[in-house]
């Protein structure tokens, strides 16, 4: 008899109401696949973007189990798969997107290559918080902007979810932090994670900061996990010659600071390898490697204060609380909140 599992899943798209509690057939992971028993998940800005139907070409099919993030513990290894055996206590970006079940689910069969063991100092919440996050600065701020000692680099949203992870591995990486927030207490938190000095971006503009805090001449690396407006206002606060990392270029940008400054413009689509089925061994490389960064003691997860179940009503309730944008860090879901 096939056994059975909970999960989270959306018929439709809309507001987080098109939750609901489902039963599915329990999945049997593919050859090259682990079967994870999730302990925690968290939210990204691109789940409630699929749940609006905002990225139609990134959503599953219907019914559609979302959650890019998951940590928890291996139920069955496939076939193929040495890297690791059931029992072992994993995370990873496992999927949510076309053509990968989520982790709003009691199991999720995951590619082995796009996990890696969880750190021995994180709990599975903290664990699950790292993947979409982790990997996004680890690529805009190591593959991208090649950043290091010398360089001074400015992080828009440096409590949000990936600002926090960019601020302190750019620390991490011998750069000299500075940090955007729109709060006081957003600003602190930045500036316990590394930064040298913070920005209130709501009262300030590029002129008055890169004359306070880059001489007037622009920082060396703008980091850019925001978009839209905030990606313009890289360029203006980016030094000639230097570079620009972003995960948001899909909105009208003038792009003519790029030649009068010669810039360079990296961008970041971190779950590029689940959409495609490709490049997925970099991703566990990846999450090694930041797991070094973890060993190191120079990153850690930040979770916001407000911890949801994994249930319909839980997740619902944290996708709004996430799209109101007054958190910190990032948002749990866990087995039991």
């Amino acid at each position: 008899m096939t056994e059975r599992m909970h999960a989270v899943a959306i018929e439709e798209f809309g507001d987080p109401e098109v939750f609901e509690d489902r039963e599915f057939d329990r999945p049997d992971p593919d050859a090259a696949e682990v079967l994870v028993r999730v302990e925690a998940s968290s939210v990204n800005p691109v789940e409630y973007k699929i749940r609006r139907g905002d990225l139609p070409p990134f959503a599953p099919d219907f019914p559609a189990i979302l959650g890019c993030d998951a940590a928890g513990v291996v139920e069955a290894v496939g076939d193929d798969v040495t890297a690791f055996e059931e029992g072992d206590e994993v995370y990873g970006m496992v999927g949510g997107v076309t053509g990968a079940q989520g982790a709003y689910a009691e199991y999720v069969p995951a590619h082995a290559d796009l996990l890696a063991p969880v750190p021995d100092s994180l709990s599975f919440a903290e664990a699950a918080a790292l993947p979409v996050v982790g990997l996004t600065a680890w690529e805009m701020l190591v593959d991208k902007a090649d950043a290091g000692d010398g360089d001074s680099a400015l992080v828009y949203g440096g409590a949000g979810g990936v600002g926090h992870v960019g601020v302190q591995l750019a620390d991490w990486l011998g750069a000299d932090v500075y940090a955007t927030g729109s709060t006081e207490r957003k600003r602190e938190l930045a500036a316990d994670l590394g930064a040298s000095a913070t920005i209130d971006y709501t009262e300030t503009d590029p002129d008055e900061y890169v004359a306070e805090h880059a001489d007037g001449e622009g920082f060396d690396v703008v980091f850019d996990p925001v978009g839209d407006d905030h990606l313009q206002t890289a360029f203006e606060a980016v030094a000639p010659f230097e570079r620009v990392v972003t995960t948001e270029s899909s909105s009208t940008q003038d792009l003519s600071a790029l030649h009068q400054k010669a810039l360079s413009l990296g961008v970041v689509l971190s779950i590029l390898p689940v959409l495609r089925g490709q490049g997925r061994e970099r991703v566990g490389e990846r999450f090694r490697r930041i797991n070094e960064v973890v060993a190191d003691g120079g990153l850690k997860p930040v979770l916001d204060d407000e911890q949801f179940a994994l249930t319909a009503e839980g997740v619902a309730d944290a996708h709004r609380y996430a799209e109101e944008e007054d958190h910190i860090g990032k948002i749990s879901l866990v087995r039991k909140a």
